[in-house]
């Protein structure tokens, strides 16, 4: 008896980025900055506060920023004033500055209990884990945002990366001084990662009136 080949069922799965926004995220704005840093600190969470500034100074990806270790910001008793880390994406050391607010940041948390003994910057709170992941790095980075009132989607972890950069680009228009710092190997990479071709454009109409 010939069988009949039905066509097959499948669930209907909404897409994974319905009511998302998708795409390069957005860098924070300084008073977005600030706003979220007198929030860290009158609730004196010392970790957030400290991560957040490096965060933004080291310009780093999540996954180099949570493997950060305390030899990398810390020696002969004091927090350094320039760093270097190995990247692991491209595997070049980048160097960045650590400004006097991020120094005292990182100061006051190495005091904490949690920091006794501790190798890495960032601990995790099991035993299992040795810092934090890049999820909950990601998950500090939207409750952030979303304390101050900004679209948590359109944010995430680059946004700290891109932070400073964008500001330097801006005031300066320097683009291998942002290649540098960001530890790009090609200026076309910086281009596309800051939007630089689209944000001049967007300048120059709105300087012209007809």
């Amino acid at each position: 008896m010939p069988t009949t080949n039905l066509p097959a069922i499948r669930a209907c799965r909404p897409a994974w980025n319905k009511g998302r926004i998708v795409g390069q995220k957005r860098p924070l704005e300084p008073k977005h900055v600030w706003a979220i840093r007198v929030r860290l600190e009158i609730a004196q969470r010392t970790r957030e506060f400290a991560l957040l500034n490096l965060a933004i100074d080291s310009k780093l990806r999540g996954c180099d920023l949570v493997k950060m270790k305390v030899a990398d910001v810390y020696a002969a008793g004091q927090v350094k004033h320039r760093a270097s880390i190995v990247q692991s994406k491209t595997q070049r050391p980048v160097s960045f500055e650590i400004t006097e607010g991020t120094r005292k940041a990182i100061a006051t948390w190495l005091e904490a209990p949690l920091m006794i003994g501790s190798e890495h910057l960032w601990p995790g709170r099991f035993h299992e884990r040795r810092h934090i992941s890049t999820r909950q790095y990601a998950r500090l980075v939207r409750n952030w945002v979303n304390a101050i009132g900004l679209e948590p989607s359109a944010y995430g972890t680059h946004s700290m990366r891109r932070t400073k950069v964008a500001q330097i680009y801006r005031k300066t228009g320097n683009l291998r001084a942002v290649q540098l710092l960001l530890g790009h190997t090609k200026m076309d990479s910086t281009v596309r990662y800051l939007g630089v071709e689209l944000e001049d454009a967007l300048a120059i109409a709105e300087a012209v009136e007809l």
